[in-house]
């Protein structure tokens, strides 16, 4: 804060911060210290290295727990009009736009055994989306469905998505348990070859890689884990022959067993009041306490669904990323945790509190965000009995550092008898040995760890060219690993110069939303429009002129400054390279102008029907 608020020789200036002390209840400059402390314990020399991927000898827990029988099946060697890696939920819905455009030969290659990206791969105890499934779920009205809960669970979820499958034939070209090895651009041809694990030699005119950042558990580098004795497995495939029960609980069969959680994120918070409930002992191994506010989880009323008019789900989706991305609207039509953040902190709300104290615009969002995060220890303090327990729950740093949790048990949780919080102070676990794991020099006997420890995150550049575990060749054979390896070179996040007829599908210099249905809706229909363009203009390919490119990239960086300053105060996590802010994030960075106007541009472009930017050749 300015001069104003933090200090002064006039007695208005000292008065100003006397009642801002007085209305927050603490001193802000206290606050600031105490957000630079923690973030500062928690920072590592080896930054996003401290994390490692299920291989290496850790094959065994990125095995898909779903199939027990693989598929089999002969190599493929054919021609299709388009392939789509990846079957999660943006693969889905730009695989159905394609299909109504007019494609017949849609092939949607996925690793796993179905349908449903994140939501086939975890399906973990209390599992269930924490954006509201009436504007999450996908073409709720296009499927005449309304899903049961306001926050729907994971099968269910999946359930709608084998559902959009059927019903728009994406099973009869699709290839499960199939990874793609590397794909090959060809001038001659103007084609793409896509090979995969199963010996598929599959060519296409366009390939659009969707690849999510929610499959591929990532785990803590930590010393000794193949010396351990007792079970292990990640969230993301949970072992139910170990525990018993579903993802609505009853896990028997963790009675007799002392149970311990790494992690204390978005999944976590989900997970952890059902370990809590079945394990003989619990313990949650915490490095950064999460910021849990209350989700209020209800039934679909039926009369509501039934009042519902044509268009709901598009006004709905609409209205809450206006407000998600800081727009005022008459009506908030969604009005949960989500919504009330951004009013409070990007609407004003939060400042009505603050405005008579004669403070800057950014003043005031500060001080509404100090009052957020005040309000947010204060409920952990009202539920968490014992006042050391609370206090370690207690999150000490802005608001959106890290996601957001909504849940209305993970904080009662910790007042059962055999559930304990290990505050690790920001260091983490050290070691694990055979019986346990080691935090503060202490051994921590256990029977089984499960790690919720996240995931390989794509929204980095070079992070996603490893996640889909495959290597993409341009022209003269130039790899797109090399490429970006700096950071992204894009237009639109999708167009990438030297690879013709390819389209990315990303958060990287595109857009980012909370609600990441609204992204794939707008991204399916630029890929959509696109194609349909190149069939019927007769294009041979479309790529992405340099110039296009770079002023794309000067256009992400150039717009990053207030992004680059809020990372930076983060305490670490994978929005900011956990705490290693460096040059490739800002250059990965989704468009600074936000979801709607990044939106809007792209609505421009297509209307301007020039594919501005994109070299086309018949």
């Amino acid at each position: 804060m300015s001069a104003m608020v933090d200090g002064g020789s006039d007695g208005a200036t000292v008065n100003a911060r006397q009642k801002l002390i007085e209305r927050l209840g603490f001193d802000p400059e206290e606050m600031r210290r105490k957000y630079r402390e923690e973030r500062d314990k928690r920072l590592r020399p080896e930054a996003d290295r401290q994390f490692t991927k299920m291989e290496g000898g850790l094959e065994e827990l990125a095995t898909d727990p779903h199939v027990k029988e693989p598929i089999s099946r002969a190599p493929l060697q054919d021609e299709v009009e388009a392939v789509v890696v990846g079957g999660g939920l943006s693969g889905l819905v730009i695989a159905t736009r394609l299909r109504q455009s007019g494609l017949r030969k849609v092939r949607i290659i996925e690793a796993g055994g179905d349908l449903g990206g994140s939501w086939y791969w975890n399906d973990y105890p209390g599992i269930m989306c924490d954006v509201e499934s009436y504007i999450y779920m996908p073409m709720l009205e296009e499927m005449g469905y309304v899903p049961t809960e306001r926050y729907a669970s994971g099968p269910e979820i999946q359930r709608h998505c084998r559902a959009i499958g059927e019903k728009f034939g994406l099973y009869e070209d699709a290839c499960f348990q199939t990874q793609v090895t590397e794909m090959h651009w060809s001038d001659e041809d103007a084609r793409w070859t896509v090979q995969t694990d199963r010996d598929d030699v599959i060519t296409a005119q366009f390939v659009i890689v969707a690849i999510g950042g929610l499959n591929r558990g990532r785990l803590p580098q930590l010393p000794g884990l193949e010396k351990f004795s007792g079970r292990t497995f990640h969230t993301s495939r949970w072992d139910y022959d170990y525990t018993g029960g579903d993802y609505k609980g009853g896990l028997t069969g963790l009675k007799d067993k002392r149970v311990g959680m790494i992690g204390t994120g978005a999944t976590a918070v989900q997970v952890a009041p059902h370990l809590g409930q079945w394990a003989k002992e619990f313990f949650v191994f915490q490095r950064t306490p999460a910021s849990v506010d209350i989700r209020a989880n209800r039934p679909t009323d039926s009369e509501w669904a039934k009042s519902l008019e044509p268009g709901w789900q598009y006004d709905r989706m609409e209205n809450f990323n206006r407000i998600t991305s800081g727009i005022p609207v008459e009506h908030d039509a969604v009005n949960d945790g989500w919504t009330d953040n951004f009013k409070t902190l990007y609407l004003g709300d939060g400042a009505k509190k603050f405005e008579d104290l004669g403070l800057s615009p950014a003043e005031l969002g500060e001080a509404a965000d100090f009052q957020k995060m005040a309000d947010i220890r204060e409920r952990v303090a009202s539920i968490v009995k014992d006042p050391e327990t609370a206090q370690a729950l207690m999150p000490y740093f802005p608001q959106f550092c890290k996601r957001p949790c909504f849940h209305d048990e993970y904080l009662e949780n910790f007042n059962r008898p055999n559930v304990h919080l290990v505050d690790t102070m920001g260091r983490g676990v050290e070691a694990f040995t055979e019986k346990g794991v080691m935090v503060g020099g202490k051994e921590y006997e256990l029977d089984c760890v499960v790690f919720a420890t996240g995931f390989e995150p794509n929204v980095r550049a070079p992070r996603f060219t490893n996640v889909g575990g495959f290597e993409i060749y341009g022209r003269d054979g130039l790899k797109l690993s090399e490429k970006w390896s700096a950071g992204a070179r894009s237009l639109h996040g999708q167009h990438v110069h030297g690879f013709p007829n390819l389209m990315i599908v990303s958060p990287i210099q595109s857009a980012y939303a909370f609600n990441w249905l609204y992204i794939i809706n707008g991204q399916a229909a630029q890929v959509e429009y696109i194609i349909r363009e190149a069939k019927e203009r007769g294009l041979r390919t479309f790529e992405v002129t340099e110039p296009a490119e770079q002023e794309w990239v000067n256009k992400i960086i150039e717009r990053s400054g207030v992004q680059r300053d809020f990372l930076a105060s983060c305490t670490p996590g994978y929005f900011n390279g956990e705490g290693k802010l460096s040059d490739t994030i800002i250059v990965d960075s989704a468009y600074a102008g936000g979801n709607v106007d990044y939106f809007e541009e792209l609505k421009k472009w297509r209307e301007a029907g020039t594919l501005s930017g994109l070299q086309l050749e018949n």
